[in-house]
C-alpha cells in the first residue's frame, strides 16, 4: 500500500526581487539557526503546493494514517506542525473527533482557521512552539508529526525536547504516528542540483549538500519571476534520521512498542522535484506511562469553599431546613478535603455576610471552590447568582458560569439545544399557566415534571401517569406545589435503562467516568421504575430502601454514543469542569437525553461520587479532580 504524503522542507520569507546571493561555495555557511521561523509562508504552498495543496494526496494519506492509529469517534488529536491543517481538516469531515493542530507560523495557521470555519469545522488552531506545547498533561489520545515536519532545529536535543512534551501531553498508552523522511535513502540519494518549472511565471532553483557533521541536509532555494527576476534566496536544513537513530530517541523519551510501517512517497502531479518528500518511513509509537499525579506544590494554595446556608430555609429538603444528614455530608466533604496535600481549606456558608466574606478573601484565595447548588439563600432558582457574584468580584471558581446554570435549569430550553446540535431526546411538550387546554400529542405513559429546578424536586411516583386522568392529577400537584405559572414538561416515559454519566475535565482533557444505571430489581410491583424525589429525599420510601446504582452494560456502541453525545453538549453548554448527564434508553434500547446537571451533587454518596468510585477515585480524590480540573482550565486560558 503506497499513499502520499505532506510537506517537504518549508520556505523563509521572500527577500526583495534580486536579492539573490549569487554563487555560493557552503550552503552551511548562510544558513540561519531559526529558518524555521520565517520561511513557511503563501510562497512555501507555492513551491510545494503539488504535495501540500492536493486534496487527493491528503485524502489517501488520511486514509492510510487513520487505519494505522485506528482512531474511534470522540478521540482527540493534536497534529503538530500541522501547516495550514490540511491533515486535520480532512479528518473532521470524517468523525466526530477532537481534533488540535498546532504550528509556528501565524500565516499558515490563520490560512487554517479560515478554511475550517469556512467549511463549518471545529478544530482548535494555535500558534505555537512544539518545544513547549500549551496544553495540559494527559491530554490527547493521539499525536501526528506529519508530512516530515521534524529535525529542522540545529541541535537534536531539541528534537528530543518535542518528543518529550508529545510524551508529556499523550494520555497513558497514547500513540503517536510520525512521517519522517529516510535518512538512508536521502544521506545516497539526494539531487545536487534541480531546478523546475511551478506555474506558467515562477520556476525555482535548488542546491543541496550535506552539513558537515554529514547529520543534516542543507537546502537552498532560488525562485525567480518571469518578469522580476529572482523574488526568493533561502535556506533551510533537516536533520537525516535513520530507522535506528529515531528509535533511539523514541526509547530515550520514554515511548515503546515502535513499528514502522514501510516507506511512502508522495504522488505528485508536477512530479518533478520531491525533494525530502521523496520517500519517509511511517511509524507509530505509544506512550508508555502512568496517570500524571497532580503537582507537588511548592507553596500551599488557598481555597474558598462556598456552600448552602444551613441557617436558612431549602424548600427542596423534606422538612425545609439542614438536618443530621447534611451535616453528616458536610463533615465528611471537611474530611476528604483535609487528606488533600498542599491545599488550605475556609468554608463559607452565612449567606447573609457572603459578599462581606469575600471581600476579606481578596488577594488571599486562589481559587473559590462552588459547592452552593442549593443557591444564594437556598434558593434553586439563584444557583446562577453564586458564580455572578464570583465573577464580579473577579474570583476564579469552579464549575459552570452563570449562563450556563441559567440555561441548563430550563428542561424545555436544553431539550431545544440538543435537537439543534443532533442530540436525541424524549418527545415531550410544555404545558404553560395559560394552558388550561393541551394537545397529548404522544403515547402514555407519560411523565410530569417542573420544567425549571434541579434534585428530582416535584418528581415522584404519582409523576407517572398511564391515562388522561392520571395526567392531569399530575399536573394539577404541580400546579398546587409550585404555582400556576410554572410551566409544566410533559414528557414520554421510557421504558429502558434508567443512565447516568458523569465527565471531570475539560476540552482536551475529559475524563468520562464509568456510566451507572439504576437498578429497579428490588423495586415492589407497581411502583414507576425512576429516581426521584423519593429516592433521593425520603428515607423510609421504598425508593430509598431498594434502589441502588450499579455500573451499565451497555452495547459498546450505544455507550460510545452516550459518551460522544454527553461531550458534545458539555461542549455547547460551556459547562465547566465536571458535569452529570442523565440518560434513558427507550424499548428498542435507543438512547434519549434526559438532563444536562452542571455542577451535580457532589455529596459521598451521590452519582458522581459513585461513578469516580467505579473509575478507582476514593472521595478525596473525585474532590481534587474538580479542583485541578479548574486549576488547569485558569492556567490554560492565562496562557492564551
Amino acid at each position: 500500500m503506497q499513499p502520499t504524503k505532506n510537506e517537504v522542507k518549508k520556505p523563509l520569507n521572500a527577500p526583495k526581487a534580486g536579492k539573490s546571493k549569487g554563487p555560493v561555495q557552503n550552503l552551511e555557511h548562510h544558513l540561519h539557526p531559526e529558518w524555521w521561523k520565517r520561511i513557511f509562508n503563501s510562497m512555501y504552498l507555492k513551491t510545494d503546493g503539488d504535495v501540500v495543496e492536493d486534496s487527493k494526496i491528503t485524502e489517501s494519506e488520511v486514509d492510510f494514517f487513520s487505519q494505522l492509529i485506528n482512531i474511534q469517534d470522540n478521540n482527540s488529536l493534536l497534529d503538530v506542525a500541522c501547516g495550514q491543517g490540511r491533515h486535520v481538516i480532512e479528518l473532521a469531515r470524517r468523525g466526530n473527533y477532537r481534533l488540535s493542530g498546532l504550528d509556528r507560523s501565524r500565516y499558515l495557521i490563520q490560512r487554517a482557521k479560515n478554511i475550517s470555519k469556512k467549511n463549518g469545522l471545529t478544530i482548535n488552531f494555535k500558534e505555537g512552539d512544539a518545544r513547549k506545547l500549551p496544553y495540559p498533561t494527559d491530554s490527547f489520545d493521539f499525536v501526528t508529526i506529519l508530512g516530515n515536519s521534524f529535525g529542522y532545529f540545529e541541535s537534536s536535543e531539541d528534537d528530543f525536547k518535542i518528543l518529550k512534551e508529545i510524551f508529556r501531553i499523550l494520555k497513558p498508552q497514547g500513540k503517536l504516528l510520525m512521517d519522517v523522511a529516510d535518512g538512508n535513502y536521502l544521506k545516497d540519494n539526494f539531487t545536487p542540483r534541480t531546478w523546475e518549472w511551478i506555474d506558467n511565471k515562477h520556476f525555482v532553483c535548488r542546491e543541496r549538500s550535506l552539513a558537515s557533521d554529514n547529520e543534516r541536509l542543507i537546502s537552498r532555494e532560488v525562485i525567480t519571476h518571469s518578469d522580476k527576476g529572482v523574488i526568493v534566496d533561502q535556506f533551510y536544513a533537516e536533520r537525516l534520521y535513520t530507522r535506528e537513530g529515531l528509535l533511539n530517541l523514541l526509547s530515550k523519551v520514554g515511548f515503546n512498542a515502535t513499528q514502522f510501517h514501510g516507506n511512502i512517497s508522495s504522488d505528485s502531479a508536477r512530479n518533478q522535484d520531491l525533494g525530502m518528500m521523496e520517500t519517509r518511513f511511517i511509524l507509530t509509537t505509544v506512550a508508555d506511562k502512568q496517570w500524571s499525579p497532580t503537582k507537588q506544590k511548592t507553596e500551599i494554595k488557598n481555597i474558598a469553599v462556598l456552600l448552602g446556608d444551613p441557617t436558612l430555609r431549602d424548600s427542596v429538603k423534606p422538612d425545609g431546613m439542614f438536618d443530621c444528614d447534611d451535616f453528616e455530608t458536610i463533615n465528611k466533604l471537611k474530611g476528604a478535603l483535609g487528606k488533600l496535600d498542599n491545599y488550605k481549606f475556609s468554608f463559607l456558608d452565612n449567606h447573609q455576610n457572603l459578599i462581606s466574606d469575600l471581600l476579606k478573601l481578596k488577594g488571599k484565595t486562589d481559587l473559590v471552590f462552588n459547592l452552593c447548588d442549593e443557591g444564594y439563600n437556598n434558593e434553586a432558582d439563584k444557583e446562577l447568582h453564586i458564580p455572578a457574584i464570583l465573577e464580579m468580584m473577579n474570583f476564579p471558581y469552579t464549575g459552570s458560569n452563570p449562563q450556563t446554570l441559567a440555561h441548563c435549569y430550563d428542561k424545555s430550553l436544553v431539550r431545544g439545544i440538543a435537537v439543534e446540535i443532533g442530540v436525541p431526546v424524549a418527545d415531550a411538550f410544555v404545558i404553560t399557566e395559560d394552558s388550561n387546554f393541551y394537545e397529548l400529542n404522544i403515547p402514555f405513559p407519560v411523565i410530569a415534571k417542573p420544567n425549571v429546578g434541579d434534585a428530582s424536586f416535584g418528581i415522584t411516583q404519582n409523576s407517572v401517569a398511564h391515562n388522561p386522568e392520571q395526567l392531569a392529577d399530575a399536573i394539577l400537584k404541580l400546579r398546587n406545589q409550585f404555582g400556576s405559572e410554572q410551566p409544566i414538561l410533559v414528557e414520554e416515559f421510557l421504558s429502558g435503562s434508567d443512565l447516568t454519566v458523569g465527565i471531570i475535565g475539560n476540552k482536551h482533557n475529559y475524563n468520562v467516568l464509568p456510566i451507572i444505571e439504576e437498578d429497579y430489581s428490588d423495586l415492589p410491583e407497581g411502583l414507576p421504575r425512576i429516581c426521584g424525589y423519593e429516592a433521593k429525599w425520603l428515607f423510609d420510601s421504598e425508593y430509598m430502601k431498594t434502589l441502588k446504582s450499579v455500573k451499565a452494560n451497555l452495547p459498546q456502541n450505544t455507550e460510545q454514543e452516550i459518551i460522544n453525545f454527553s461531550i458534545k453538549l458539555m461542549e455547547r453548554l460551556n459547562c465547566r469542569d465536571y458535569c452529570r448527564f442523565d440518560w434513558r434508553l427507550n424499548a428498542q434500547g435507543e438512547p434519549k437525553l434526559l438532563e444536562v446537571n452542571p455542577n451535580p451533587g457532589w455529596c459521598w454518596d451521590g452519582h458522581l461520587a459513585k461513578m469516580a468510585n467505579l473509575a478507582g477515585m476514593d472521595y478525596a480524590q473525585m474532590l481534587q479532580s474538580i479542583i485541578c480540573a479548574a486549576e488547569a482550565r485558569f492556567s490554560v486560558n492565562s496562557n492564551v
